[in-house]
């Protein structure tokens, strides 16, 4: 049977780049999916999810006991006992989780995870960066829908993308102060018009502190648009990502396009971030903030079409 004959069920807790993950790669396969959001009720999104129970008294969202979906893709610690349910209700289930799940392997068919995860197994797939479902196809049909602000690719222009706080990262307007005075030095005092995109996870008062800090000097995209962020991406010269997210940066690098890296400083350390954009700086995809302007380009990065031809590989070998 044709793996795109199946329907899949993703699950998340709904965070921008889990989302973009799961989707991503379901569109790859060519599958028809329903997205669950779901999450962990308190205690347990507070424990180890090894001492989670599998049951779905702990889930938070909705899910059925029985499903008709042959294929369950998940991301996240969140989605982990959920993806366990099912499959413990549904033996038939071929269940994929993107990142490490930090259980027994052999609970899921296949595993999807990130060099910088640093794990292995016979049913772990390596990738480099995250999978996404941005594509490059899109960006080049994409609209300019920054017409309205007299922008077009005959201009020079460089885009900064926002992420936001998390674990590791205050995001913080000391930090963004630093990395917007960068911007305007290397590129708006040399000739660069400027757009600024959000994300879910920006925060309102970094996107107001934006505005009082480039006043007129800037395009700033205060809502979360789709549409908008693919039109940056098209209209760009040069693309600047925030450093706390690496959905971001690897949906950017399926541009080609320099993609420069905006150190702030951490919290705590984290290695696997580390670990990332020291290998897509050697990979030739990201520079840091602060270095040379310069143009570059790299092989387009789409591990997400590359990570479907061998699950759909593995599928038909066990059929």
């Amino acid at each position: 049977m044709l793996f795109r004959s199946f329907k899949a069920l993703l699950l998340t807790e709904g965070a921008h780049g889990m989302v973009s993950q799961v989707e991503g790669l379901a569109k790859a396969l060519e599958l028809d999916f329903n997205h669950c959001f779901v999450n962990l009720k308190n205690p347990w999104k507070y424990f180890p999810i090894n001492l989670v129970p599998i049951s779905k008294s702990v889930i938070d969202g909705k899910i059925p006991d029985l499903i008709e979906n042959q294929v369950l893709i998940s991301c996240g610690k969140n989605s982990i006992i959920s993806s366990l349910f099912l499959k413990k209700n549904n033996k038939n289930l071929f269940n994929i989780h993107i990142q490490n799940p930090k259980v027994n392997f052999s609970n899921f068919a296949l595993i999807v995870a990130p060099e910088h995860d640093q794990i292995k197994g016979s049913n772990v797939l390596s990738t480099f960066g995250a999978l996404h479902y941005i594509t490059k196809d899109e960006i080049d049909n994409s609209s300019n829908f920054f017409s309205k602000y007299n922008l077009s690719e005959k201009d020079k222009i460089v885009s900064l993308i926002l992420g936001g706080p998390n674990r590791y990262y205050d995001f913080n307007e000391i930090d963004l102060g630093n990395i917007f005075l960068s911007i305007k030095d290397n590129f708006l005092n040399k000739g660069f018009k400027l757009i600024i995109i959000r994300s879910r996870r920006t925060p309102e008062n970094i996107i107001d502190f934006a505005k009082k800090f480039f006043l007129n000097s800037a395009v700033i995209i205060d809502f979360v648009s789709k549409e908008f962020y693919l039109s940056a991406l098209k209209l760009s010269k040069i693309i600047i990502v925030t450093c706390d997210s690496t959905s971001m940066i690897s949906e950017c690098a399926i541009t080609q396009k320099p993609i420069f890296a905006a150190k702030m400083k951490a919290k705590r350390r984290n290695s696997r971030f580390e670990y990332f954009l020291n290998s897509f700086k050697a990979k030739g995809i990201i520079r840091f903030l602060g270095e040379d302007i310069d143009y570059w380009n790299y092989p387009v990065l789409d591990e997400t079409n590359r990570i479907a031809t061998i699950i759909k590989e593995r599928f038909n070998k066990i059929q």
